[in-house]
């Protein structure tokens, strides 16, 4: 096993702890979790329960305060007395540190991306397990996108880390593709720290033409919940279509324990199972990078014959001289292989070529 499996077997139990104890301090109220159960769950009404929908972020309580500025009813109004409403200098003196925080993760993140460097990519997505996920549960979530369906986003001003990552994830789906898939989000950062310390012998390599059917099932998915949403107006579906929620570990019930165990024991025998074939924010993206990709992934004249990057893709994303670019995540795979002189058969075909033409040159000048 390599220096990298080795790191990662050390951490990923590391990890699994920090879960288990962010679960826990849920619970016990010492995170903003314990707003976000009873929101999530119904157990609330009204504003406070549209704020919850509405967010998905660690802002949850100071987004519930905005929304719930009302007197009681019946009750005296002093306005005289009240304290005065925060100011844009009192929110970002108040979210500085998460702000920075959140601004010092995503510069890794592309300076990994940048460099195409496998230590940094890895560095990365522990940093995504680590802080994104267990420390902040900050993710992106279809219910984001019923946000966008239904015009109710999070209140900006007390959510401006969440508005950061989620501009970011925009803007560079746009440009590059889907790379908040392949090394931002925290669940999917998790399943490729799995995918890296459990031995090759113990995954089923899914045959290619299952593969490419299998890919479609999450756009199926991405409908379904879409309709359900659009006919009830009811966003508590995401939990079941979803598995973000156990960094928090807020929703234990037995159903979906049941599906969050599952789901994991099949993505140590598959990797990367629902990144590739059930997320719908996936295929939300997906579908977005399919349209706007600006920086697409090079391909040589010799991409059309050899397979080699088709075969080491672990995303199903390349079809013979073709990236399907919904499915492809931006690992950096197929992207070190080009500039590999000794793999590479553009690079070998031209070294090849300049040394023939080395060797003719004395004997045309003889």
């Amino acid at each position: 096993m390599n220096a990298r499996a080795q790191l990662l077997r050390v951490l990923l139990p590391v990890l699994l702890v920090l879960i288990a104890a962010a679960g826990l301090s849920a619970q016990g109220g010492l995170i903003q979790g314990g707003l976000k159960t009873a929101l999530y769950t119904g157990l609330t009404q009204g504003g406070l329960k549209t704020a919850l929908y509405t967010g998905l972020t660690q802002g949850g309580l100071k987004t519930a305060l905005y929304m719930q500025q009302q007197p009681p009813a019946g009750g005296f109004d002093f306005p005289d007395e009240e304290d005065d409403a925060p100011t844009w200098t009192d929110d970002l003196r108040a979210q500085a540190l998460d702000l920075a925080l959140v601004s010092a993760f995503l510069v890794l993140a592309f300076v990994s991306f940048f460099r195409k460097s496998v230590k940094l990519k890895y560095v990365t997505l522990v940093a995504a397990v680590a802080f994104l996920g267990v420390s902040k549960s900050l993710l992106i979530s279809i219910v984001n996108v019923f946000g966008l369906l239904g015009g109710n986003l999070p209140i900006f001003r007390p959510n401006l880390a969440w508005y950061l990552l989620a501009v970011v994830t925009l803007v560079s789906t746009i440009l590059w593709g889907r790379v908040y898939c392949g090394r931002i989000c925290a669940f999917g950062a998790f399943t490729q720290l799995v995918d890296a310390v459990v031995p090759d012998r113990f995954k089923w390599n899914v045959p290619r033409a299952l593969e490419m059917r299998a890919s479609w099932i999450k756009y199926g998915i991405l409908g379904a919940v879409l309709a359900y949403f659009v006919v009830t107006r009811d966003p508590l579906i995401y939990p079941y279509v979803e598995p973000f929620w156990m960094f928090g570990l807020h929703l234990r019930t037995p159903v979906l324990l049941g599906m969050l165990g599952t789901l994991l024991i099949a993505s140590i025998f598959v990797r990367n199972l629902y990144c590739r074939f059930l997320c719908p924010l996936g295929a939300f993206l997906g579908v977005l990078s399919s349209v706007t990709t600006v920086f697409r992934i090079k391909r040589w004249s010799e991409c059309s014959t050899c397979k080699i990057c088709q075969k080491a893709c672990e995303w199903g994303a390349i079809d013979g001289p073709r990236i399907i670019k919904s499915e492809c995540v931006r690992c950096d795979d197929c992207e070190r292989l080009y500039d590999d002189t000794k793999k590479c058969p553009h690079h070998l075909i031209l070294i090849r070529k300049a040394d023939i033409l080395a060797r003719r040159g004395p004997i045309a000048t003889g």
